[in-house]
């Protein structure tokens, strides 16, 4: 597939794909840029906190670049489905809440859902 195949977002299954990889750029941003996000991964009980914070931004960027490119499109897809449903997890212990307007994390499953649709669509056709 060439990357203008890639891109065309006359394909549903490009526009759900990028559509996941560029959710990911405000994470890693704020990751980066946000003070509260390491006060974040305190409260969910990640030890030590700022490394798992660095890690998650790492894995983020790395998940980015896979689903925005498509490389390895079904392994990218399916680790962050498994990557988000730990950040709902997260979410979850730290605000009890599923509504996404209010901290919970109704945001993150539908996103990993999302991210699993791709997957199981990448393996199915082989991209």
């Amino acid at each position: 597939m060439s990357l203008a195949d890639k891109f065309n977002l006359l394909n549903e299954f490009n526009i759900l794909r990028i559509i996941c990889a560029v959710f990911f750029i405000p994470h890693i941003v704020g990751k980066i840029t946000v003070p509260a996000t390491l006060e974040f991964f305190v409260k969910a009980g990640f030890k030590p906190p700022a490394t798992w914070m660095y890690i998650a931004g790492t894995i983020e960027t790395v998940l980015c670049l896979g689903l925005l490119f498509g490389i390895y499109t079904q392994y990218a897809a399916a680790i962050a489905f498994v990557h988000l449903l730990v950040a709902a997890a997260a979410t979850y212990k730290v605000t009890k809440s599923w509504i996404w307007v209010i901290g919970g994390i109704e945001y993150c499953v539908f996103w990993a859902i999302c991210c699993l649709v791709v997957a199981m669509h990448a393996f199915r056709t082989g991209i």
